[in-house]
């Protein structure tokens, strides 16, 4: 790279320890002249020239004293100067486009919500999303120095571009490029349940697990399996598209690329076969999350009371909740023993309105079976991050490319 100060000389020294210096205030969030030189080994004035430069850069601000409660002068605390970088989070729906706009410590400064009704172009849609988050921010829109936007169905690998969304053919093919083009900053697409998945494995059940599956479970079904870290996106981008997973006893459809055709487990487990289950099992609702919403209540409220008088579970009235969601558990287990026998994750983590929505009973209920077929089960449990998981996952991946890129300016 042009102008990178060569190996030994004390330029390169120098933009060496600043880099350390600056990942260890990303890593810690606040710090003082001395607890940075205690953690690069560095005298307290190579420590005090570091803090000044990254200061003078607008990397770094004083954020205030330590108040330790000792006497005498009290030590300055720095911390990322949140103006330094901001980056936006997006989600595509069939609905629309949402968005958050976050400064680089991760605080999110403003959010934006664009319908289709409002802005029918992609790029318009994008674009009028980008510009209220921005405004909403008070930053122009060349202040965002990166945007990652989760959109459902295959990114290709190649591109970058979304290669299939079967419910948003308009999307495909051009967007990454065209907003890439016009805002002149990074911009990434990522499946929408890998997004979910990040923040699984960063704030969630998948914490400290290197290794698990993240089934989602909603209009669309999803797998997102994560191995030493690292989301598996396939070779064609389409690792994960479990909704088109092969079942027995299901019709196995030619041609899955058209948006009408629904593959196998699509059809047992998406949000219109759970309707249906639901229906004949006497449960009435208006969309699938409501219906297993209402069957988890049921048995909470009827089967302890059922117990209590010596009666059995299947005599008590939440005998159609119970069966529902025990129908609905054996065909969530049928794609999950699929992923074991594949994979065999030590996590399996349900997702997505209905995986979240079911809970901890649904878990239960798919762990049972699942270890019924399989020869090791994983353990199964709902998600923990039930706020907007695309967005925070979209979010995470944008600071962390962000933080990345600002790094390696130390060097330039």
């Amino acid at each position: 790279m042009t102008g990178t100060p060569s190996p030994g000389t004390p330029e390169f020294l120098r933009a060496h320890n600043d880099r350390a210096a600056l990942g260890l205030f990303i890593t810690h969030g606040t710090l003082t002249r001395t607890r940075l030189g205690e953690l690069t080994g560095l005298s307290k004035v190579t420590a005090s020239q570091m803090v000044e430069r990254l200061t003078t850069r607008g990397l770094i601000r004083t954020l205030g004293t330590d108040d330790d409660g000792k006497r005498g002068p009290k030590a300055k605390v720095y911390a990322l100067d949140p103006r330094c970088a901001h980056v936006m989070a997006a989600e595509l729906t069939p609905d629309g486009l949402a968005i958050a706009c976050a400064d680089i410590t991760g605080a999110i400064v403003s959010r934006a919500t664009v319908r289709f009704e409002e802005a029918p172009d992609p790029l318009a849609t994008a674009h009028a999303a980008v510009e209220a988050a921005a405004k909403e921010a008070g930053l122009d829109v060349s202040a965002i120095d990166g945007i990652v936007i989760g959109t459902p169905g295959v990114i290709d690998p190649l591109t970058g571009e979304a290669g299939y969304t079967s419910d948003l053919p308009t999307w495909t093919g051009r967007l990454r490029a065209e907003l890439r083009t016009a805002s002149g900053k990074p911009v990434q697409l990522a499946n929408d349940v890998n997004l979910a998945a990040v923040a699984e494995a960063q704030a969630g059940a998948a914490v400290g697990q290197p290794d698990f599956a993240l089934f989602w479970i909603g209009r669309g079904v999803g797998l997102a399996t994560v191995v030493g870290g690292r989301v598996l996106r396939g070779a064609h981008g389409a690792a994960g598209e479990l909704g088109y997973l092969p079942v027995p006893g299901c019709e196995v459809p030619r041609n899955p690329a058209r948006p009408e055709v629904r593959g196998g487990m699509q059809s047992l487990i998406g949000a219109e076969a759970v309707l249906r289950l639901a229906a004949e099992h006497g449960i009435e609702a208006g969309d699938a999350a409501e219906a297993v919403r209402s069957a988890v209540e049921k048995v909470a409220a009827a089967e302890p009371a059922a117990g209590a008088a010596g009666l059995p579970i299947e005599g008590s009235r939440s005998s159609g909740g119970r069966s529902f969601l025990d129908e609905l558990g054996r065909r969530i287990a049928l794609g999950v023993a699929a992923c074991c026998a594949i994979m065999d994750p030590p996590l399996v983590v349900l997702a997505g309105p209905i995986g979240t929505t079911g809970g901890e009973l649904l878990a239960d209920i798919v762990h049972r079976e699942t270890t019924a077929i399989t020869l090791a089960g994983p353990d199964i449990v709902p998600t923990e991050t039930t706020d907007a998981p695309v967005l925070q996952g979209a979010l995470f991946l944008a600071l962390d490319s962000t933080r990345k890129r600002l790094l390696d300016s130390i060097a330039e």
